[in-house]
């Protein structure tokens, strides 16, 4: 029997099985409450200027407090840290569908995020850590990569059906469902490893450094969203979050036990992965964002409608996530699968430049969603794979949280900065074009839309080159590869699985 046959955990496609249910319930809070938030408004009461805290609590807690879930995780063991995030995280979204009022709803949401920075990284580091083999490595992580990037779209679809069909309060309640199910697979299919060496210990100023760096870094980027990037307040936040990240590296350059070591950002092939995500979600937020706008004012689109829109792009990127990591990942590495999706991602942007006021869905807005689809589910599953490809067990849980805070960071900053820009283009038209017609209002409203898609094919462009730069070419990457296999292989026999 062959040492791969020895290593390889048993019912590992359960286990994938089941922190996927959990990876899916964190990803979809970033979009399903998005479509809830009218009626929740409604209900509760809360004002136009408290409503982006229903948003901002979650992202806030979740953007900050990602490394550290992480960490945790690799401190306390992985199968106890994916227990303790999944019951904390339904809990808070019991409590939040539960709302009263809006202290208690934005209350919950940060608490949502709080263990959303448990879970994620925990569930991907199991993930990592489960699957050893290359070819089950890679099927396993274009299943991952396909949930990442649809992720916000069947969010957009579920909070269409239960805000339209039931209730707002059915967006955070269905986590408790999802909560369940996974729970009950964990306690069968998540497996503990044995600690080997004595217990490390928590990096505590890493921990407050990095934490409150990337507090200031989101809440920075929220706050110029809402208030513009004149606010003093929004730069003052950004300075912070810069002074406090270099901090951070300044720190773990000579701690004992650093909350992340460097070399797992220094590997040129990891650090490329890193990169490449957090560009990749500057584009897929912007879309989810300003696509949704448009299919709901423009083409008046109920909620169901929006969600169903999204559809034929999720299709197409579970297709490309199969294609890339079974096929193409193996035979052309990520310094080829990588740039590719990123050029094929700002071809599908500019085609949705040609929207107008007149264009249908199947003509002029399905096929470049479903280009667009293609091109995620090629970047985002290489990417991931090799973000986590070498890293010692040790801080495979927070090598993992920083796929998730690539994600956030860059869905914070595209957020910010293509509604800044979507916001002036409005004005910059309807000032040209006055008076303020409803004619003229929808023309401007299309033009901040072309302008947002143009943006975000820039950023595409941008990314394959610094992806085709960046990414080691293929042969140097398999030898890293495989010295990874060798390794991990040597811990899997050293660090005996223990019961569940």
């Amino acid at each position: 029997m062959s040492s791969n046959t020895l290593q390889a955990p048993p019912n590992r496609w359960l286990t994938l099985t089941t922190v996927a249910l959990a990876q899916l319930m964190v990803i979809l809070d970033s979009t399903v409450v998005n479509i809830a938030l009218p009626s929740a408004q409604a209900d509760l009461g809360f004002s136009n200027g408290d409503r982006q805290w229903v948003i901002t609590a979650y992202s806030l807690a979740f953007g900050s407090l990602l490394l550290l879930g992480g960490r945790i995780a690799d401190l306390i063991g992985r199968k106890r840290a994916f227990v303790i995030g999944l019951v904390g995280f339904a809990v808070a979204s019991a409590l939040g569908g539960a709302a009263p009022d809006f202290g208690l709803l934005v209350a919950a949401r940060a608490l949502q995020g709080a263990f959303g920075a448990l879970l994620a990284p925990t569930a991907l580091s199991v993930l990592t850590t489960t699957f050893t083999i290359p070819k089950e490595r890679a099927r396993a992580f274009g299943i991952w990569g396909a949930i990442a990037g649809a992720g916000g779209a069947i969010g957009l679809l579920l909070g269409g059906f239960l805000t339209q069909d039931l209730n707002w309060r059915w967006n955070l309640y269905i986590n408790v469902a999802i909560a369940v199910v996974a729970l009950v697979g964990s306690f069968f299919f998540v497996h503990s490893t044995a600690r080997v060496g004595e217990r490390p210990k928590l990096d505590i100023p890493g921990t407050i450094f990095v934490s409150a760096g990337l507090f200031f870094l989101v809440y920075g980027f929220s706050n110029a969203e809402t208030d513009g990037w004149g606010n003093a307040d929004s730069w003052g936040m950004l300075i912070a979050s810069g002074v406090l990240l270099i901090a951070f590296v300044l720190w773990i350059r000579r701690a004992t036990h650093p909350l992340l070591h460097l070399s797992v950002i220094l590997d040129r092939n990891r650090g490329a992965a890193y990169m490449s995500i957090m560009l990749a979600a500057v584009s897929m937020f912007a879309l989810f964002l300003f696509l949704t706008y448009y299919l709901q004012t423009g083409l008046h689109y109920t909620p169901i409608q929006t969600g169903l829109s999204f559809l034929p792009m999720v299709g197409m990127l579970v297709v490309a996530a199969q294609l890339g990591t079974n096929f193409f990942v193996p035979r052309f590495g990520p310094k080829v699968l990588v740039p590719a999706g990123m050029l094929i991602g700002a071809g599908g942007m500019i085609w949705l430049t040609n929207l107008t006021l007149q264009s249908t869905y199947v003509a002029d807005v399905m096929l470049p969603l479903m280009v667009i689809g293609f091109a995620m589910g090629t970047i985002m599953p290489a990417s991931m794979q090799t973000a986590t490809l070498g890293v010692d067990r040790q801080y495979a849980g927070v090598a993992s949280a920083l796929v998730n805070t690539s994600q956030q960071v860059g869905g914070s900053i595209g957020t910010a900065l293509l509604n800044t820009l979507a916001a002036s283009a409005v004005t910059a038209y309807i000032v040209a074009h006055a008076p303020a017609t409803p004619a003229v209002v929808g023309e401007a409203a299309i033009q901040s839309y072309h302008l947002v898609y143009w943006v975000s094919a820039s950023v595409f462009a941008g990314g394959a080159v610094l992806a085709g730069l960046l990414f080691r070419r293929r042969s140097q990457g398999l030898a890293l590869h495989n010295a990874h296999v060798q390794a991990s292989t040597s811990e899997a026999e050293s660090e005996p699985v223990l019961a569940h």
